[in-house]
């Protein structure tokens, strides 16, 4: 089993988790409340963040050539974290032996834990040991801070780990809508992501989505991002997968493995543009309910609908993060597009 404790004085803080791939949305800020969004994890799972976090911040105008690059970004932020690398995210519910510290808790959170730095002590040495998140508009999430806590045991955790077969059974996905009628915020994320990633590898080029369910997600903003599909040779975005026909486009939108971070396989040429497993099975195996007991057919205005009435609009914070960490940013075309979307960076609808 795998269990994290203090590395101070070796006190157990968490329940027996397993590993999984950290989420595109473990960092999400979405809308402003009221209250705070789903953890982005299941329970008795963890998630490690291979990048650095927190203070100390360096603007980024104060970098010397090449540091920017080192660390993993490659087109301006207003400042970059070259704090310590390893945070391990948890669901709140999973984290024991660990308090609130009145004495650490900041006040630039409206009506939560915004966890900007350790707020969070060991219940028996008291050393500050995690952050928890739980502000409105954020994920409520503890992470474990890297310098003060460790890995106390490390073996197989309470969810085995998935092949894709088992996937397609066992995880159908995440519906789009909420109950509310709006869009989830995990979608938001992912699209955003996989936004990025088509974007170096169409090379901001315009494309055709034969899939009307993908086109809905992704047409509006590629139009206002690069423009629609101008006559001539086109490259086209399709599905690809466990399950699927090998892919007949250009590029393939390939789902991640939830649990192990590993990228469904494309054969050259075909370019792949990872999306998160929940939106992906969704969109490759999604099927409307049909109607039964029933002679009289059901015309399609009355049905329920698959998707919310209103526009979709990715996550502009997330977009532009993930392209900014991509090489091909730098590229003319690439780097405009990011360049436009700065001012707007919590929807990529102003771009």
């Amino acid at each position: 089993m795998t269990v994290f404790g203090c590395r101070n004085c070796d006190a157990t803080l968490t329940v027996p988790v397993s590993r999984v791939a950290l989420p595109v949305h473990a960092d999400q800020k979405y809308g402003n409340g009221p209250g705070s969004l789903a953890p982005a994890l299941e329970p008795g799972t963890f998630a490690v963040d291979p990048l650095p976090s927190g203070s100390p911040w360096r603007r980024w105008k104060e970098l010397e050539s090449g540091q920017a690059e080192s660390l993993g970004w490659y087109a301006p932020r207003f400042s970059i974290s070259t704090g310590p690398v390893g945070r391990v995210l948890l669901v709140p519910g999973d984290v024991h032996g660990a308090v609130i510290d009145p004495a650490l808790v900041g006040d630039s959170a409206c009506c939560g834990l915004d966890g900007g730095e350790p707020n969070m002590a060991c219940d028996t040495c008291g050393i500050p040991v995690a952050i928890r998140i739980d502000d409105c508009g954020l994920r409520q999430a503890i992470w474990l801070d890297p310098r003060t806590t460790r890995m106390l045991d490390n073996g197989p955790g309470p969810h085995p780990v998935l092949d894709w077969t088992e996937l397609i059974d066992q995880r159908p996905g995440i519906p789009p809508s909420e109950p509310s009628g709006g869009w989830n915020p995990m979608w938001a994320a992912a699209a955003a992501s996989a936004l990025a990633h088509l974007l170096t590898a169409s090379g901001g080029d315009p494309m055709a989505i034969p899939d009307p369910r993908v086109a809905e997600v992704f047409r509006p903003t590629l139009d206002r991002l690069v423009g629609p599909v101008s006559p001539g040779p086109e490259r086209t975005l399709v599905l690809a997968g466990p399950g699927l026909p090998d892919p007949d486009g250009d590029v393939a939108l390939i789902p991640v493995h939830p649990q192990t971070g590993e990228l469904w396989p494309v054969a050259p040429p075909v370019k792949p543009v990872p999306l998160a497993w929940d939106a992906w099975r969704h969109l490759a195996f999604h099927a409307a309910p049909k109607p039964v007991g029933r002679t009289v057919p059901i015309p399609p205005e009355a049905l329920p609908a698959q998707l919310p009435a209103h526009r979709f609009q990715p996550d502009g914070q997330i977009f532009l993060s993930v392209l900014a960490r991509l090489p091909e940013v730098r590229q003319p075309r690439l780097r405009a597009i990011y360049e436009r979307g700065r001012p707007y960076s919590y929807t990529v609808y102003a771009f």
